[in-house]
């Protein structure tokens, strides 16, 4: 989730879905000094990885409504935020976001995992898709690990 809300704060302070790469940059590394320039380049790669922006020739676009974030008052990411997700961590966020409570998502998921022998991040997929949660860019991730 801080991956989200960090990436909605520049969005949310310029009042826009949409914004320069340098713009972005400037607001996670020189106004809140939270990332070096580099760092702040790299979040946005990650992203749009999971599909939070989206490149538009040399602007960033936000791909949800950044003022229906809610950024707690005193919210600082951690350097964990630069680091891409594996796909269980993407499904288990997702399935949080959605409303499920972690303990049960995490317990749904050990289930299945255990019931059909599949690794953790296949059974977390299934679980999410059985709870009606999106999360299609983490499936993906989930099936090209399955081939590798």
């Amino acid at each position: 989730m801080s991956l989200d809300v960090t990436v909605a704060v520049p969005f949310r302070q310029h009042g826009s879905t949409r914004l320069g790469e340098g713009e972005f940059v400037v607001a996670l590394s020189l106004d809140r000094d939270w990332f070096s320039p580099d760092q702040a380049k790299r979040l946005i790669d990650l992203a749009a990885g999971r599909g939070l922006v989206e490149r538009d020739g040399t602007e960033i676009v936000a791909t949800f409504d950044p003022a229906d974030m809610q950024v707690p008052e005193e919210f600082e990411p951690d350097a964990s935020v630069l680091r891409e997700q594996s796909a269980f961590e993407q499904v288990l966020d997702a399935c949080v976001a959605a409303g499920i409570e972690k303990q049960a998502a995490v317990a749904g998921i050990n289930e299945r995992q255990s019931k059909l022998g599949v690794t953790a991040e296949a059974a977390a997929v299934l679980f999410a898709r059985s709870n009606g949660v999106d999360v299609g860019d983490a499936a993906r991730k989930a099936k090209s690990g399955l081939s590798e």
